[in-house]
């Protein structure tokens, strides 16, 4: 019966622990990654502001009425959960904008991809303004997960789709 009382409290004890530390940590965060690809921006920029049925974390997808033009869509991703997104700002093939539009999500953000031509192709820079509400998620994202984990995912499927192994580099994050 001790046993249980001492794991309970641990257990307890350990939840209280990673939600103060989730209260200390900064809401908002940045990060970069960056990819160079032997593809042209045209080619890079179809797969990134089209569809994303490419990408292995996305189960369903649909467009959404834009609002002032904008277009919008709803991802489903592999867990069930559903995202919507909106394009704040485009300037093929070499700039893109895009945020969560949904609302009462633990998280919201914006990413933007910056895509350079180069000699051998061109390179895909993808920045994540992005803010974690819930301190447990905070802590999550800081030290579990890693703040750059959905760029990573991203990067490896858009690689994946243009059949190529990319060199990807870590760039600023904060």
């Amino acid at each position: 019966m001790r046993w249980i009382l001492i794991a309970g409290l641990v257990v307890v004890g350990t939840g209280v622990v990673v939600t103060l530390i989730g209260m200390l940590l900064p809401r908002g965060h940045s990060v970069s990654r960056s990819a160079s690809l032997h593809h042209s921006p045209e080619a890079v920029w179809k797969l990134i502001a089209g569809a994303p049925t490419w990408r292995h974390d996305v189960r369903s997808y649909e467009e959404l009425p834009g609002v002032q033009g904008r277009r919008t869509w709803r991802e489903t991703d592999r867990h069930g959960q559903k995202i919507t997104f909106e394009v704040v700002d485009s300037l093929p093939p070499r700039h893109l904008v895009v945020r969560i539009a949904g609302p009462k999500l633990p998280f919201g953000g914006v990413w933007m991809y910056d895509i350079m031509p180069t000699a051998q192709g061109c390179s895909l820079t993808i920045t994540e303004n992005g803010e974690v509400y819930n301190p447990i998620f905070r802590f999550v994202s800081r030290f579990i997960m890693g703040h750059t984990a959905t760029l990573d995912a991203y990067l490896k499927s858009l690689t994946t789709a243009l059949g190529e192994n990319s060199l990807v580099t870590n760039t600023a994050a904060r």
